[in-house]
């Protein structure tokens, strides 16, 4: 299974992108410092709890404003998780396109969806703690 699509025209010599430039090609970037290597680890483990906890009522994913063209990007949770694990691997992130027509009722930001996922750990935790204070 691959995080990203196959490229169909991959070795074929009539590649009609052959000529282009090769973003791979630019120099080398800094690899990912440790810091922005364990911020990457943790919002792959975050997405994993927001899924688990939205996708069944419906949230198809993530709304994520783009800082480059301040426009929202919406993302379903494979394509989010594969985009973090691309930046975790490569040191770079993928070049991106908002989706087409997406239903921005679908989507939440990652703050709507870390409030949610807070609020529920304090709704589970709640019993725990009055039991244990008696």
């Amino acid at each position: 299974m691959h995080d990203e699509p196959i490229d169909p025209f991959n070795g074929d010599p009539a590649d009609p992108a052959a000529g282009l430039h090769d973003p791979g090609d630019d120099d080398a970037l800094d690899p990912l410092s440790e810091v922005e290597r364990q911020d990457v680890l943790e919002d792959l483990a975050d997405l994993e709890i927001y899924q688990a906890l939205l996708q069944p009522i419906g949230v198809r994913g993530l709304v994520i404003e783009c800082e480059d063209c301040r426009e929202p990007h919406y993302f379903d949770w494979d394509l989010l998780r594969g985009n973090l694990r691309h930046l975790l691997n490569s040191g770079r992130p993928r070049v991106h396109e908002p989706a087409y027509d997406p239903d921005p009722d679908h989507y939440v930001s990652w703050d709507y969806a870390r409030g949610y996922a807070d609020g529920v750990h304090d709704t589970l935790t709640e019993g725990t703690d009055d039991s244990a204070q008696e």
